[in-house]
């Protein structure tokens, strides 16, 4: 994950450090004034051939004034002097007009890589803030931006929540099964993230039960009830055709009969641009009373995954998102974007096929894999 954006983030950073032009703290000065030292050489050579040591020359209108602090401060030997000679050394300021230049082809960078519109925009302003005529060390320029554009990408992050901390809340003080909604398009991968789920809460001594709320596509509740086997969990299904906010209310019932600890519901998937699908996925939510909707979409989609998960969260409310084959995204810019367009955090990634594949999504090990 994140290789494409990881590399091209790595390139850019280094050309803009780079840049004689971005990083000139001062103008340089003069090439007329490197023109005295010819005329100083023959000056000499006439003094020596004339046998005659000239004196220094005394500007006598300056010589009874008393010197101020400036002057003194200016003089060579005082520390304010070598400060002011190394600073011109040392430091380097990036201008307005060179970050315009590098902008362009950072904010392209960005959108190349499923970074949305919004977010890449949103990048460019903070770091055009951080940056833009601050004066930095020259060795540490490119440091300093990489460290920049850390921390806009930990502010655009959200942090996510501790479900099996819920889980073991909601057990403890209402005595009550707590209850995972699943819901997305067809073919992201829902119904296999339900048991890797399942599987993660088990690790945690949580235990489970799985709803078969999908009652529309063709083996849906046997592919459910095959994973429920392997993982060794029980699930509650109806007929094709049932109504799914039916499976779901037994399947709380179930869990509160048997002292279960979560109800895992998955339903159908449906596309975001159908409004009567949606509106069956509301009902599903007035019925069964979710603690919790999270939202499951493909990484590799990148701004197709964003603008689903902003129509599931505009028609249920999402609470956190799972994203999916994110071991095979070079790109990462999914999982930067979703966040900041829902408001919502990424709460695992999907990250293969066997179960256990499945890990909490962390904002620091997000930075590292960027490099950053």
């Amino acid at each position: 994950m994140f290789k494409f954006l990881k590399d091209k983030l790595k390139d850019w950073t280094s050309k803009i450090s780079k840049s004689e032009e971005a990083i000139e703290a001062k103008p340089r000065k003069k090439k007329a004034e490197k023109k005295e030292k010819p005329q100083k050489k023959k000056k000499i050579k006439e003094n020596i051939e004339k046998n005659v040591i000239s004196e220094p020359e005394i500007d006598v209108s300056q010589k009874d004034v008393p010197k101020n602090f400036d002057e003194e401060e200016n003089q060579p030997g005082t520390e304010s002097f070598f400060k002011k000679i190394t600073s011109r050394l040392s430091k380097v300021k990036i201008s307005e007009k060179e970050f315009d230049v590098y902008s362009d082809e950072l904010r392209t960078l960005l959108l190349e890589n499923n970074v949305a519109f919004e977010v890449a925009e949103k990048m460019v302003q903070r770091l055009r803030e951080k940056v833009v005529n601050q004066e930095f060390l020259k060795k540490e320029v490119e440091g300093q931006i990489k460290y920049s554009l850390r921390d806009i990408i930990e502010e655009i992050l959200i942090e996510p929540f501790d479900i099996p901390g819920r889980i073991e809340l909601k057990n403890k003080s209402e005595k009550e099964p707590f209850v995972i909604l699943f819901c997305g398009i067809n073919g992201s991968g829902k119904t296999t993230s339900v048991a890797k789920v399942a599987e993660y809460l088990k690790r945690k001594k949580i235990s489970v039960v799985l709803a078969a709320a999908d009652t529309f596509r063709a083996a849906s509740i046997e592919q459910l009830k095959k994973h429920g086997e392997r993982i060794g969990v029980n699930v509650i299904a109806h007929d094709y055709g049932s109504d799914p906010a039916s499976v779901g209310f037994d399947a709380i019932k179930y869990a509160k009969k048997n002292s279960i600890d979560c109800v895992l519901i998955d339903t159908a998937g449906r596309m975001h641009t159908a409004k009567n699908l949606l509106r069956e996925m509301e009902k599903i939510v007035r019925v069964c009373k979710p603690d919790v909707k999270i939202f499951v979409g493909e990484s590799i989609t990148g701004n197709d995954a964003v603008e689903q998960a902003k129509a599931f969260n505009e028609a249920i409310g999402i609470d956190g998102v799972i994203l999916t084959k994110s071991d095979i995204d070079e790109k990462g810019g999914t999982a930067l974007s979703i966040g900041f367009v829902t408001g919502k955090p990424i709460l695992f990634l999907g990250t293969g096929q066997e179960y256990e594949n499945m890990e909490p999504f962390s904002k620091k090990k997000f930075v590292e894999n960027l490099g950053l």
